[in-house]
């Protein structure tokens, strides 16, 4: 399966659990959300791609920083975003949160325009917030933005854990690191939340959209691409956020904001040329299971 392909599949899962997980934040908060589906999450990867003993026993100390920094942007990403859209619209969210992996393209070109697409997908931004309007939810901008900036950095350490360990493993040791980093946040929200079977249920639905396959995608296609590649790919995901958000949950864009997709999109699209990775280094622990490998 072409890494591009890999991708795509794994932004319009990740987009279709979020409109999903509008319902559960209802019921126990943006954070309890994100906590319920980090744990369960945790659960489906050591049930269906749990790391060999051979893999544990390889853990260096070097390795530690890495898979602790990735786990908690993990975690406080997903945290971050669901409180954006508890606010904001999802396309929204998504073209705001999109600055930050955009940004770390930019800085990662060698290309002397390469710092003017993250200038052209501001501009987008503030096409979609529509300043000028006097309705704009600063607490809701201030989350996707906070996203964002996590988004940068997960795509940046998924590509490095992805390379040290074969298969999914990586991803398997850092979501129960991101469930540890959000609990003191999330826990307090799902014990004082309502309806709280429901929303566990709804939840442990949700893991197995994300994280468990489309984080899963996610990291096999970062081990065939470079960070700037991949983060310019997801140019796309905004308009699937707009997209996801108009068909799950009745989210109407306006002609302006439209435009402001179409300039987040442009800057994302321009900004890929020479990003292409032509070897993905070999990963140093062997696959335990064929289901690691697939």
């Amino acid at each position: 399966m072409p890494a591009w392909s890999m991708a795509i599949v794994a932004m319009l899962l990740i987009q279709v659990s979020n409109a999903l997980s509008v319902g559960v934040i209802e019921h126990v908060g943006a954070a309890g959300t994100a906590w319920l589906r980090m744990c369960f999450g945790a659960a489906f990867l050591w049930l269906f791609a749990r790391p060999s003993w051979q893999t544990i026993r390889s853990l260096r100390p070097r390795d530690v920083p890495a898979l602790l920094a990735l786990g908690a942007a993990t975690g406080f990403m997903t945290t971050f975003f669901l409180a954006a859209i508890e606010r904001i619209p999802l396309g929204t969210a998504v073209a705001i949160e999109f600055l930050g992996p955009l940004t770390v393209a930019a800085f990662a070109s060698t290309r002397r325009w390469g710092y003017a697409w993250p200038l052209l997908a501001f501009a987008g931004v503030v096409l979609l917030t529509e300043p000028w309007r006097g309705r704009v939810d600063l607490l809701g901008v201030g989350f996707a933005l906070l996203a964002g900036a996590c988004w940068g950095v997960y795509n940046v350490l998924t590509q490095r854990i992805g390379d040290r360990f074969s298969g999914i493993s990586g991803l398997a040791l850092t979501i129960p690191i991101a469930g540890v980093f959000t609990a003191a946040v999330g826990l307090p929200q799902v014990l004082g939340g309502s309806e709280i079977w429901w929303a566990v249920l709804m939840a442990a639905g949700i893991a197995l959209i994300t994280p468990a396959l489309s984080f899963g995608l996610e990291m096999r296609a970062l081990r065939r691409m470079t960070h700037t590649a991949f983060g310019t790919l997801l140019a796309v995901e905004p308009a699937f956020g707009i997209l996801i958000g108009l068909l799950l949950l009745s989210q109407q864009p306006t002609p302006v904001q439209l435009l402001g997709i179409a300039l987040v999109v442009t800057a994302g699209a321009a900004a890929q040329f020479g990003g292409a990775r032509t070897a993905a280094p070999n990963a140093q622990v062997p696959p335990r299971s064929p289901q690691e490998s697939a």
